[in-house]
């Protein structure tokens, strides 16, 4: 079993966040979003998952690289890297793994996360994972027959055609065929809105006589822009608040942690309330503040903030009074 995950986009819903640190990377309960993606992934996968491949931008650098490879490794998979400089689809994104397209294969965007409450049924010829939604209209949905089976896929549909909105996690059982699909696309230049569209080489897949069935998750989890990415902070808090999230190595003053909360190593948190769904990074400083629902990354200095509904960068300076508040890596800001 491999897993592919297209990650070389440039995030720019989620900018300033983006602007030094990939999305993918962004942490969500102290842990970059993809590597939840891979950990909740391997949960329901029933095989040992062999290569990860991670499809990045060339830019991103050596160690995003290097911590991609360590997410592989920590589910026992070995981390390749591939790289797209240009954006021209999905299908186009995922050739350039083309080597790991062999066997069972799953694929899975970055910016996704879930909660599922099946395990991977890899006897299906493909698993297209879907939630339900009150509005259709806003996504790409599956319409399937009376035996459970997709018949269509239809992208933002006018009228109503489906609810199974899919959340972007794909499972095939023979993953050469579906590349064949893709790269036929390639081949003769098919393209669709100036782009070479995953669904379409599903279509073509699925018209040879593959089955494709949709897998129904429990939540899906997105990670688009600010608003939502908090949202999701504050959904894996409470998922996973029976775990020890809170460092032992962190020094509170006069303060008071409300959980479910992430506090990493070297925290220091002065007459001040965290919580609930707060995630404080490693040697970040808190003073004379109240935070909710908020993510605070690495080594950034909080003081006399009043913070809701907000996400600040690495080594980012706040000192003021704000109630929502979306400040990228590296910006110091001061209000009198």
């Amino acid at each position: 079993m491999n897993i592919i995950i297209p990650m070389a986009g440039l995030g720019k819903r989620l900018r300033p966040h983006t602007l030094t640190t990939p999305k993918p990377l962004l942490p969500i309960a102290g842990k970059p979003i993809v590597h939840r993606l891979v950990e909740d992934i391997a949960k329901v996968c029933p095989e040992k998952i062999d290569n990860i491949g991670f499809i990045v931008h060339p830019g991103f650098g050596k160690h995003v690289e290097e911590s991609l490879k360590a997410i592989a490794k920590e589910v026992g998979a070995t981390g390749k890297i591939y790289y797209q400089e240009q954006a021209m689809g999905i299908s186009h994104a995922l050739l350039f793994a083309k080597e790991l397209f062999r066997g069972k294969v799953i694929v899975a965007f970055a910016d996704t996360l879930f909660r599922a409450e099946f395990k991977l049924d890899t006897n299906q010829d493909g698993i297209i994972w879907v939630q339900r939604v009150e509005e259709p209209s806003q996504f790409g949905v599956v319409r399937v027959n009376e035996n459970g089976e997709i018949v269509d896929l239809v992208e933002k549909p006018s009228e109503f055609v489906s609810d199974l909105a899919i959340i972007g996690i794909y499972f095939f059982k023979d993953g050469q065929a579906l590349a064949n699909e893709m790269q036929y696309l390639i081949d003769n230049n098919i393209k669709d809105k100036g782009e070479f569209q995953f669904t379409s080489a599903l279509q073509n897949f699925s018209k040879k006589g593959a089955k494709l069935v949709p897998g129904l998750v429990a939540e899906w989890l997105d990670c688009g822009n600010k608003d939502v990415t908090v949202q999701t902070n504050q959904r894996y808090l409470e998922f996973i608040k029976d775990q020890n999230l809170i460092s032992k190595k962190i020094k509170l003053i006069n303060a008071l942690i409300i959980p479910p909360c992430f506090v990493g190593d070297g925290v220091i948190i002065e007459n001040s309330v965290v919580g609930p769904y707060v995630s404080v990074g490693e040697n970040s400083r808190i003073v004379d503040c109240r935070i909710k629902n908020s993510i605070i990354q690495k080594e950034a200095t909080l003081r006399n903030a009043m913070l809701d509904n907000s996400m600040l960068g690495n080594f980012t300076i706040f000192e003021g009074s704000v109630q929502d508040l979306s400040l990228g890596d590296f910006n110091s800001i001061t209000q009198h």
